[in-house]
């Protein structure tokens, strides 16, 4: 099955393309003048010292009444929103575009600066780590480019060959392979009976159950990180799996939930934008597809804004409304340069095709998460309206304060909520509501991973193991709640 109908463009080169984006911007750093400056971010009491050169800037806005305000600015001027809520706006300008409109300018804002060096040109390349325990390995002491990721998924599937097998999605819009990972101990159909071993049966797509088909294991879903610069949500799924693989024994260690449950994940769904981030545009988050051959700019954004849309599932061809007016049309994003571009068409990005054919084709498939950052938070359907509530509402905000409770108990951390649409605004499409309203994923849930602000995208090292144990027991809490619907003991 084919969901874009389209053909693959001619690959065109990341390094090409942008050489001269990228020396005009190389140049206009250069000039920025050394300082220190502590910064207080309006999140509780959290402070960060931190240092201007070759920095970006992320501003604040924390005047609660004046929310819609600054989100209609934002899309007016189509300025990169990293996180909005409620109460709060964060927006981001890169190093050679400090531009901030007179509107925005004269209201209330703190002022960060952050480092936007690429880190493969600060960090030497390393392929070999001991994954035979998950409390000793080195491995999530630090983030990871593409070719680690990509050797620290064969040493897993190598260490671990009758729990972990690795298979590829296929190519993304540069050529790219799409890597994915099944960890598993082998479905019920495969477990010898009265002493002998049942006819092992090809997986086939069968009418789907909210608990799950009778006699058969449970399937779960998680995808790492759509949006490029959202490390810690790749970092995550990466030691989620890890934690799945180790004996049961040690400290930290899901395996005993592959009793009753088969793991599939996507570590990596944005390749292309992923390793774009560590060799150019630490802050880039769309893929890297090319959008014509008189079109100059990179990209369709792959789920924040507009990626859900997707996939398919209350698609419209324009930009959400960032001011929760369910009511109001918004404005046609025409320039593709722009941080909202949806593209034209549900599945036009080959990423979203590729995930979108492979999770069709997976069987009794009762829970997904897509892993993001920033913002502490889990959240339910639906993401395309806040008019309209989930049938399965009162057992999702169930399952997902029982979730968010026991990661509160493993490092005091604290996550919100409730439906996606409530939490941020309206964003019609997204994975979310696909893998709810069409793949019938009773349990479909948005993490949104640490932290509030302080550090947005660019979570120090420290905190990737911090955030991997207290999200496997996110994830174990979730599992067990549904087993137990399923009427499956461990």
């Amino acid at each position: 099955m084919n969901f874009s109908g389209s053909t693959r463009p001619p690959l065109r080169s990341d390094h090409k393309a942008t050489t001269a984006a990228t020396t005009s911007s190389a140049m206009s750093r250069t000039y920025l003048s050394l300082l220190f400056t502590f910064v207080t971010l309006a999140c509780a009491d959290q402070q960060v010292l931190t240092q201007e050169p070759r920095n970006g800037v992320l501003r604040r806005f924390n005047i609660e009444a004046a929310v819609p305000q600054v989100l209609q600015a934002a899309q007016e001027y189509d300025l990169d929103v990293w996180h909005a809520s409620r109460t709060f706006v964060d927006i981001y300008s890169p190093p050679n575009e400090p531009f901030l409109p007179k509107e925005l300018a004269d209201l209330p804002h703190t002022t960060t600066y952050l480092p936007t060096t690429p880190k493969a040109s600060i960090r030497p390349a390393n392929t070999e780590w001991d994954v035979s325990s998950l409390e000793n390995s080195t491995f999530h002491e630090s983030y990871h480019p593409l070719g680690e990721i990509e050797a620290f998924l064969g040493q897993l599937t190598a260490t671990y060959p009758n729990t972990a097998r690795r298979i590829s999605l296929g190519e993304s819009a540069q050529g790219r392979e799409i890597p994915a990972l099944t960890i598993s101990t082998g479905g019920y159909a495969d477990e010898e009976e009265d002493g002998k071993k049942k006819k092992k049966k090809k997986p086939r797509r069968k009418k789907k159950s909210p608990i799950g088909q009778d006699g058969e294991k449970l399937g779960f879903v998680i995808l790492g990180a759509q949006h490029a610069r959202e490390w810690i949500a790749t970092a995550t799924s990466l030691y989620l799996a890890h934690a799945l693989t180790v004996n049961a024994s040690e400290p930290g260690s899901l395996s005993t939930l592959l009793k009753h449950f088969d793991f599939h994940f996507v570590p990596v769904p944005n390749p292309d934008g992923y390793d774009y981030t560590w060799e150019t545009d630490r802050y880039w988050y769309k893929n890297r597809q090319v959008l014509g051959p008189y079109t100059k700019c990179l990209g369709l954004d792959m789920n924040r804004f507009e990626l859900g849309k997707y996939f398919g599932y209350k698609w419209k061809p324009d930009s959400p409304d960032l001011t929760k007016n369910d009511t109001q049309k918004p404005r046609e994003p025409s320039n593709p340069c722009s941080h909202w571009y949806p593209g034209t068409r549900p599945f036009e990005s080959y990423e979203v095709n590729n995930i979108a054919n492979w999770v069709n084709t997976l069987p009794n498939i009762v829970a997904f998460i897509d892993l993001r950052s920033y913002g502490q938070m889990l959240s339910s359907p639906y993401s395309y309206t806040c008019k309209r509530l989930a049938k399965d509402a009162e057992d999702q905000i169930e399952a997902a304060l029982g979730a968010s409770q026991a990661l509160r108990a493993v490092h005091g951390t604290e996550f919100q909520t409730g439906s996606l649409c409530s939490m941020l605004y309206p964003a019609p499409g997204n994975i979310l509501d696909w893998m709810y309203a069409r793949e019938a994923i009773k349990y479909s849930y948005v993490a949104h991973l640490r932290d509030t602000g302080t550090f947005g995208f660019s979570l120090p090292d420290k905190w990737i193991r911090p955030t991997g144990e207290e999200t496997t027991r996110l994830v174990d809490y979730l599992a067990r709640f549904i087993a137990k619907q399923a009427k499956r003991q461990f």
